[in-house]
């Protein structure tokens, strides 16, 4: 997964505010966003639980997929989220990350 372009959807413990993005590493982002660096609207908002993420090869499709995303209802994106991962459950951990990166230091 690493070095792959992705579109991807944070939100907080309680999913009420979501936030969209696009990374070429999913994995380092997501430690980044887990640490609240930098700082940024994920940070003051707490939205530090991946909810869905798409992995798109070619950058140029991943930025028109997240200003595609970012511009519709709230509802679809609770419909799309809900189709891949009904329980709104973190799925940091499916792609590798863990507590012991943050814990080391490292860098994905």
């Amino acid at each position: 997964m690493k070095n792959e372009s992705a579109v991807y959807i944070m939100t907080n413990y309680l999913n009420t505010t979501f936030y969209i993005g696009v990374t070429n590493n999913l994995l380092r982002r997501i430690c980044e966003h887990k640490t609240k660096q930098p700082k940024s609207f994920t940070a003051k908002y707490n939205l530090n639980k991946l909810v869905y993420f798409e992995i798109i090869e070619e950058i140029e499709l991943a930025l028109n997929r997240e200003k595609q995303l970012k511009n519709w209802k709230r509802d679809w994106k609770v419909d799309l989220i809900r189709k891949k991962n009904p329980n709104f459950r973190d799925l940091s951990f499916d792609i590798g990350f863990s507590n012991e990166l943050i814990d080391s230091g490292t860098s994905p």
